[in-house]
């Protein structure tokens, strides 16, 4: 390679990036108002950009790997959705006790008696005036209790 070449060719390439790290000339401003509106016209005529989005089926044979684990159904009731209605205790054979709940979000009826899962909570313990649950979440566990409203006295 000659050293002209090469000194051409260096020139060229070195021209190159600062031709593009140059900044672009303003447009020329019309004289008048008319020339601005084709000008503009232009402008709002010009393809807006396309957005293209990937998309994931999953097709697999197994379970879907981006569905929840927890199941609306396994949720509810919550505790703070329940309100006990009653407790009836047997002093004797407190395994038979049985206390009344009613979810206020749908107004349905549990009757639970020590042992019995609803959803998320076990009932743990029936006492005359409450109800200890044990909440299962996420691998870990800990103690609710609900408590029976206080009789009103009437004078």
């Amino acid at each position: 390679m000659s050293p002209r070449f090469a000194v051409c060719l260096v020139a060229l390439l070195a021209t190159g990036p600062l031709a593009a790290q140059a900044k672009p000339a303003p447009p020329p401003t019309p004289a008048s108002g008319s020339a601005a509106k084709p000008d503009s016209a232009r402008r709002d005529s010009a393809a807006a950009p396309v957005l293209v989005r990937e998309v994931f089926s999953y097709e697999g044979g197994g379970r879907d790997p981006f569905l929840s684990l927890l199941r609306s159904g396994d949720i509810r009731p919550l505790l703070s959705d329940l309100r006990v209605v009653g407790i009836y205790y047997d002093g004797r054979y407190p395994a038979r006790s049985v206390a009344v709940l009613r979810d206020v979000t749908n107004s349905k009826v549990y009757r639970v008696k020590p042992g019995n899962i609803i959803g998320r909570l076990k009932a743990t313990t029936i006492r005359p005036r409450e109800i200890v649950f044990t909440v299962q979440e996420f691998g870990f566990e800990r103690q609710e209790s609900l408590q029976l409203a206080k009789q009103e006295v009437t004078p």
